[in-house]
């Protein structure tokens, strides 16, 4: 672990190599897991507002959830709000695309239908942002089972976990923060003992 401004580093999301293959796993992280999306207070108020915009990408029991009981819940365990989920635990946002699972609220995006790509945690994965006691925020790289194939293609095609997120990265924290990341990881490289 590192720290830079106010927050922890996991070293992992340097050394250890991501690339999602959803040939591989279909999308799995969508209706995989023990609870929806996390979701931060404003993103719960963006799904709001653009739900009538997005319903109709969504499956039948998707909008059939959230019309239900709204789009988002409460985690009691982890204390945040998580997207809303079907009956055999998929997001209720998940739609099926050429037999691959994908979020309907990114599918909406790129089709022009709003301005939200999707929940910050979804597009940061695998690194996953949690906030200390002393309100640092913590960055670290989740070793999940079912991404498998994309540690495998990472590692062939020597992809690290920051460059896979970069995006996300600049999206969340600056693209200042992820130069940061960039000259850490050379720092590390240089000094690698052989």
């Amino acid at each position: 672990m590192l720290f830079h401004q106010d927050k922890i580093i996991d070293l992992s999301i340097f050394n250890e190599q991501f690339a999602c293959n959803l040939n591989a796993c279909k999308g799995a992280c969508c209706w995989e897991g023990d609870y929806g999306a996390p979701l931060e207070k404003e993103e719960i108020q963006t799904l709001e507002r653009i739900y009538p915009t997005i319903r109709d990408i969504l499956s039948e029991p998707g909008r059939q959830a959230i019309d239900k009981r709204g789009v988002s819940y409460y985690v009691e365990k982890e204390k945040e709000h998580a997207t809303t989920l079907l009956k055999n635990g998929a997001c209720a946002f998940l739609v099926h695309e050429d037999g691959i699972s994908v979020c309907g609220i990114e599918k909406a995006h790129k089709a022009g239908l709003c301005d939200f790509r999707k929940p910050i945690s979804c597009h940061l994965y695998p690194i996953r942002v949690s906030t200390m006691v002393n309100g640092f925020k913590k960055l670290e790289y989740d070793r999940w089972d079912i991404c498998s194939a994309a540690c495998e293609k990472g590692k062939a095609e020597q992809i690290p976990v920051y460059v896979f997120a970069q995006e996300a990265i600049i999206r969340k924290f600056g693209s200042e923060f992820y130069k940061d990341l960039e000259q850490i990881a050379a720092f590390y490289e240089e000094n690698e003992p052989d």
